[in-house]
């Protein structure tokens, strides 16, 4: 029992957790507070979603191999003219075709 739980990895998480709630507490607070939202911070949280997509999606695209480089760009060019669903649809369509059909 005692190998479940090493001390250095329970505080480790404690205070990951600690950090998390606190970062999402704040900025809540942080929010609530301004009368106003500056038209800066507006757009700095608007661009929020999209840093967080590219941090995701940029290493499997550079690390990924090449099918899912492509599959990456397949989906970014179906992206700019569909929704989502048929972006996602794309991009699993083209890595596992090219998966299947070149060996890649």
């Amino acid at each position: 029992m005692e190998q479940f739980f090493h001390t250095q990895t329970l505080v480790i998480i404690l205070f990951g957790a600690i950090a998390t709630y606190l970062t999402r507490v704040g900025g809540y607070v942080l929010v609530t507070r301004l009368k106003r939202i500056p038209p800066r911070l507006e757009a700095a949280l608007n661009a929020v979603p999209a840093a967080v997509l590219t941090t995701l999606v940029a290493p499997a695209a550079v690390t990924g191999g090449v099918e899912v480089a492509l599959a990456v760009l397949a989906a970014l060019a179906i992206g700019m003219r569909f929704s989502v669903m048929p972006m996602l649809a794309g991009g699993w369509i083209v890595v596992m075709g090219l998966r299947y059909l070149i060996g890649l």
